[in-house]
């Protein structure tokens, strides 16, 4: 079991940059894969981004795609989602998971992004 702690968020204009942290705990966080999700004020949370064990694999929701970027640093056992271009639309609480998400999964405090207009 790997346990995610999310953090760097705050409050930035439209247009800036974020880059936000998971950090895991354990021995094993490099065999899993990481996700990336949000949710804002009364909407689902939804998914965002996701990198395999390696690093070699991600994917992006449509949403966020050219302007948000995912990586890892293994040696560090931390996940990293790189915001660009942000807009008031991706104000929302991100989290981190491993990934593919379970019904198990336990989800974190969460970091809190604020994109002002």
């Amino acid at each position: 079991q790997v346990d995610l702690v999310e953090s760097g968020g705050g409050l930035v204009q439209a247009g800036g940059s974020l880059r936000l942290s998971c950090a895991g705990s354990g021995r094993t966080f490099s065999n899993y894969g990481v996700a990336w999700f949000r949710q804002a004020p009364g909407a689902e949370r939804e998914f965002v981004a996701r990198i395999n064990w390696s690093g070699g694999r991600t994917s992006y929701a449509d949403s966020v795609k050219g302007r948000f970027s995912i990586s890892r640093d293994n040696a560090k056992n931390t996940v990293y989602l790189q915001m660009n271009s942000l807009k008031p639309e991706d104000t929302a609480v991100y989290y981190c998971a491993t990934d593919p998400i379970t019904i198990a999964t336990e989800w974190g405090q969460g970091t809190q992004v604020t994109v002002s207009s």
